[in-house]
């Protein structure tokens, strides 16, 4: 009996979204389906469906090797959300307000049956909030005016700060949070990396830019510690 490999990408920044003439963190993410052709759905619930975005989506993968398509709850793409959900190979969650998606998503019972498709083999990924809402915790700009905590979904161990060289308030606040007791140990991402989790086990770490970073984050006798994490650059 095989044992099903669950795989899940959250990317600090990049992708077709903030790179668009530089396919590498997104090509990976192809790479990593099951089939030649894989079926991918973008879930842009953070943005508010924002359509440039997702036309954005279709730009780009309409001219990869795949089947793109999307899922929409302000637009009404589909009454049956968990058939969409589970015949797809790949589901690419975008940016946005991590709060509103978090609470749209339990509202309709995709928080569910997003995690059906993690235990079954597809492999979820996403950009910022489609990247820290896989975690326990995530650093947050869902609230106008301040970076916050949030409880995520908790498919993975740990917090998650996006876009780490990319806003300068990110590190800061994130070190704060971490030294009030306001967040957890967890992962910090330069955007352009990528961090691949098997499981739940961090199985690679991957750039889409050299000189890029990853950084396990946590206090130690009270003080913040960064522990700095080298990419697989994925270009030549």
């Amino acid at each position: 009996m095989s044992v099903v490999k669950r795989n899940i990408v959250a990317l600090g920044g990049g992708g077709f979204s903030m790179e668009p003439h530089n396919p590498l963190l997104d090509k990976y993410i192809l790479g990593l389906a099951a089939n030649a052709k894989p079926k991918i759905c973008f879930i842009p619930t953070a943005s508010g469906d924002d359509q440039d975005y997702v036309k954005r989506f279709y730009k780009f993968f309409n001219e990869q090797e795949c089947v793109p398509s999307h899922l929409s709850l302000f637009r009404g793409t589909t009454s049956d959300l968990r058939s969409l959900v589970l015949a797809q190979d790949i589901v690419y969650v975008g940016g946005g307000n991590t709060r509103n998606l978090l609470v749209l998503w339990k509202d309709w019972g995709l928080d569910q049956i997003l995690r059906e498709a993690w235990e079954k083999g597809i492999v979820l990924c996403g950009i910022s909030a489609g990247s820290i809402c896989w975690f326990e915790q995530g650093v947050t700009d869902s609230i106008p005016g301040r970076l916050s905590s949030l409880n995520c979904l908790g498919f993975l161990n740990g917090s998650n700060c996006p876009h780490y060289d990319g806003e300068s308030e990110r590190r800061p606040e994130y070190h704060k949070l971490l030294q009030n007791g306001e967040i957890g140990a967890g992962l910090a991402a330069d955007d352009g990396v990528g961090f691949h989790f098997v499981n739940r086990d961090l199985h690679r770490v991957v750039s889409s830019v050299p000189d890029k970073r990853g950084y396990r984050v946590g206090l130690k006798n009270g003080k913040v510690e960064e522990e700095t994490i080298m990419p697989l650059y994925l270009g030549s």
